[in-house]
């Protein structure tokens, strides 16, 4: 069968088969090889091994196909080996493999750099650093916003995390299992509270709290670091890795006034939220805000290693050449797949899937937690949404973190033909990162089978 049909018909398939307990005889092998060879410490969710994917299916080595709800952990927005992105790379791929951009430079990483200052949201000139990964993108801002400024101070929030570097980790909050072990970590990094409305630091409750939150945020920097000494402040829109925390209305235009007032660089991560994953190409237009610097990485390629500083024109320009820079970093194949991944956004008008997707998946979510009273929280933003477990009538104000089920319920997913994914700063939530070009009947039996997983755990 060709290659080409292969992929549509896994494409479009809308039931997901598991043929038995996992992993199969085949993926037992290659597992058995894997704990050879690997690290313990590199982490797997699903006890088996891929095969082929397309859209948003995964088929595993047995024969096995799955839903994919975690889309790489949010980086297939526009699904597995879409055909103008195959197409994109396999074209680069006979023209040149690398000369690395600060030899000999090359087109597609010229042209994509223009076109990402066009996204990223602000009236003003803007340039674009091209790097491999998120955590290169943090490090290059932190850079960045450093010598623009001339401060050294970096601010953080509770429940963030920004990668697995080591100034990655010490402006991500969760010790274990990111930086447990690991330290010391980075100076000159400080952390606020976050605007986690769920288990509000200051047992309020939005949107009557008129964002009081953000007081502890100027204070802690006015007092306790010096506003004079601060060279920025890094947020993400949606908070990944902490639960899928979005910030409450009002709260990032507050913080970029308080930045502008002060001098502070404001750097949004979008490195999860965008690309279409909040119902918008990027999170950072819920709020009418034009941040400073703006990270890109994950979907920006559809799975090529790419990301990606935007930032204003004056800031990016701070550094004195030499300073910036990397052998791989704007790969061509990489820059292909995403001018690729930026038709595709349009043409397919992927962002507005992303609020249908989102809306939808929101609506089944909150019908379950009112009958299933272990989902203390459903949130998110668009197709970037999440549900808190809880322990009801346990703990503080009754919300004990019931980790130990979500892991259950992840468990049950994949074992039913869905893989899901868990996140939270207290280990406790399950997310939805599907693929924005998944079918209306495949998103509908995804969300059967989250439900039976939910009721099966919870009830």
């Amino acid at each position: 069968m060709a290659i080409d049909t292969e992929r549509s018909l896994l494409a479009t398939a809308s039931t997901p088969h598991v043929n038995g307990p996992l992993p199969g005889a085949k993926a037992q092998d290659l597992l058995a090889l894997r704990a050879q060879y690997i690290p313990r410490g590199a982490s797997l969710t699903v006890p088996t091994i891929a095969a082929r994917a397309a859209g948003a299916m995964v088929e595993d080595v047995d024969g096995n196909t799955f839903i994919d709800f975690a889309g790489g952990i949010g980086v297939l927005n526009v699904g597995s080996t879409h055909p103008r992105v195959t197409a994109a790379v396999q074209a680069q791929a006979e023209r040149f493999l690398h000369t690395c951009s600060h030899v000999v430079q090359y087109a597609p990483y010229i042209e994509l750099a223009r076109r990402l200052t066009e996204i990223v949201p602000g009236d003003f000139a803007k340039k674009t650093l091209l790097l491999n990964s998120g955590a290169e993108a943090v490090e290059n801002a932190v850079k960045i916003a450093r010598k623009f400024t001339g401060r050294t101070a970096i601010v953080t929030f509770e429940n963030a995390f920004h990668g697995r570097t080591l100034l990655g980790m010490s402006l991500t909050s969760k010790v274990n299992p990111y930086k447990l072990g690991f330290g010391p970590f980075a100076p000159e990094i400080y952390r606020v509270a976050s605007p986690y409305c769920y288990r509000c630091p200051l047992g309020l409750h939005a949107p009557d709290c008129g964002l009081a939150c953000m007081g502890l945020v100027e204070r802690a920097i006015k007092v306790d670091i010096g506003t004079d000494q601060v060279a920025a402040v890094i947020v993400e829109p949606v908070q990944g890795e902490g639960g899928f925390i979005p910030l409450p209305e009002g709260y990032l235009a507050a913080l970029h006034e308080m930045c502008q007032r002060h001098g502070i660089v404001l750097i949004a991560d979008e490195i999860q939220t965008g690309f279409g994953r909040t119902g918008k190409m990027l999170a950072v237009e819920h709020h009418g805000v034009a941040p400073d610097m703006v990270l890109l990485a994950k979907s920006l390629a559809a799975g090529l290693p790419l990301s990606a500083v935007v930032g204003r024109a004056e800031i990016m320009d701070a550094v004195h050449v030499g300073g910036l820079g990397g052998t791989y970093g704007g790969n061509p194949v990489a820059c292909a797949a995403a001018l690729a991944v930026l038709d595709i956004m349009h043409d397919e008008q992927l962002p507005a899937r992303g609020a249908k997707i989102g809306a939808l998946i929101a609506a089944r979510l909150r019908r379950l937690a009112d009958q299933l009273p272990g989902i203390g929280d459903v949130r998110g933003l668009g197709a970037m949404l999440a549900i808190e477990l809880i322990k009801p009538g346990q703990g503080p104000g009754g919300k004990q973190p019931a980790a130990d089920e979500a892991s259950r319920v992840i468990k049950y997913c994949y074992e039913h033909g869905l893989l899901i994914l868990k996140a939270g700063i207290l280990d406790n939530c399950v997310r939805a990162l599907p693929p924005l070009v998944i079918t209306d009947r495949q998103l509908e039996t995804a969300l059967d089978i989250w439900e039976a997983a939910l009721r099966n755990v919870l009830a």
